[in-house]
């Protein structure tokens, strides 16, 4: 069940627009596309689950002056830094406003400095009360920034802890 939906009960297609409008994704090497501006890349999503392009830009021009990179819009993700394609990355996760916000190694391709400040973000976003699931395979990072860290070895639970922030998955 997420956000009421019992996602078993839906057919493909009623999944593909659920995950479209309900789950933000964060990768760990942020899936950008080069050939779009930044601000092109954040509003890909809203426009896809068919908001109209002034309604995605606004949205998407609010999402980089709260992460920090209002500057950069019309930059491509190859002239930018790590930890602003990450940025941006967030940013075009959180387009549609999810109900739950999925990150896989969000600072695993990043320097330790922008790493700490992608957690930030997400530790500032679970804090607002977006629900955040990270896979991390950083026992370090999971245990400083998560409310629950579910261990996996081998595909079972090996462990189950519940402690701070954010609602993390940790994959061995």
């Amino acid at each position: 069940m997420v956000a009421g939906q019992d996602l078993r009960k839906l057919t493909e297609a009623d999944l593909a627009r659920f995950r479209r409008k309900q789950v933000g994704i964060i990768f760990q090497f942020f899936n950008l596309l080069n050939n779009l501006t930044a601000l092109d890349n954040a509003m890909l999503p809203a426009q896809l689950a068919g908001t109209r392009r002034a309604d995605a830009q606004r949205r998407a021009l609010e999402l980089f002056e709260r992460l920090g990179i209002a500057s950069l819009r019309n930059q491509y993700p190859m002239l930018m830094s790590g930890g602003q394609r990450q940025r941006v990355a967030i940013a075009r996760a959180l387009i549609n406003n999810p109900v739950l916000l999925l990150a896989d190694e969000p600072t695993g391709a990043l320097d330790s400095h922008s790493g700490e400040q992608v957690m930030g973000i997400l530790s500032e976003l679970n804090q607002s009360g977006q629900t955040v699931v990270l896979v991390t395979h950083d026992e370090r990072l999971a245990n400083a920034n998560a409310s629950r860290v579910i261990q996996l070895i081998d595909g079972s639970i090996a462990s189950d802890r519940v402690h701070s922030p954010l609602a993390m998955v940790q994959v061995r």
